[in-house]
């Protein structure tokens, strides 16, 4: 199971790679095998001020529906428009092609409380 050392983590099963105030979220190697193949990924909170753990989107798979949650509180100012067209990147390459959203960050101090790489390993069993 891929587990980038580089990226934060969250107990909810997303990634975040952070550069400067700007925060990329996606969903872990393991929650994209959890969920099976991916139809479609929806977020409708762009340009949107949300507090951490809000849901911002939902991911849906062939067999359930699940929610995303913001792991950092910011606005979101980007999503994966390419999701649209090919919403199974996020089962390819769930750390590259398969990002979600990009969070303007607006509480610095909530990446302390993220997951190291190992912290998640520990959560997952890995």
């Amino acid at each position: 199971m891929n587990i980038p050392a580089n990226l934060k983590y969250t107990k909810d099963h997303e990634w975040v790679s952070i550069d400067g105030d700007i925060a990329t979220v996606g969903i872990t190697d393991f929650a994209q095998k959890e969920l099976g193949d991916i139809v479609y990924v929806e977020v409708e909170t762009l340009d949107q001020t949300l507090e951490k753990d809000e849901v911002f989107g939902t991911v849906e798979a062939v067999k359930t529906v699940s929610d995303l949650f913001l792991p950092l509180s910011g606005e979101i100012v980007a999503f994966n428009d390419a999701l649209e067209a090919t919403p199974e990147s996020v089962n390819s390459d769930p750390y590259g092609a398969g990002w979600m959203i990009k969070i303007k960050i607006a509480k610095m101090a909530e990446v302390d409380g993220l997951l190291s790489n190992e912290s998640y390993k520990e959560l997952i069993g890995a």
